[in-house]
């Protein structure tokens, strides 16, 4: 699942080299969480958050097959 987000954010931002994903266990949840170059920033969360709402519906619903909770 980090895969895909990772994927998913350096097809978004100008600077894919900056992209990484970090993955922690909290309270039997898996969370994502995504770093990108602070130019970026915009890019990745969208207009009011729709693409940052995007990415965490498409992570979620490849994690379901896995029959596991992500969080981004």
């Amino acid at each position: 699942m980090s895969e895909l987000l990772a994927y998913l954010a350096r097809e978004l931002v100008e600077d894919p080299g900056a992209v990484r994903v970090e993955e922690e266990e909290r309270d039997g949840a898996l969370v994502l969480v995504l770093h990108v170059a602070p130019d970026d920033v915009g890019k990745v969360i969208g207009r009011q958050g729709r693409i940052a709402r995007a990415l965490r519906t498409l992570v979620r619903a490849s994690a379901v097959r896995e029959g596991r909770r992500v969080l981004v």
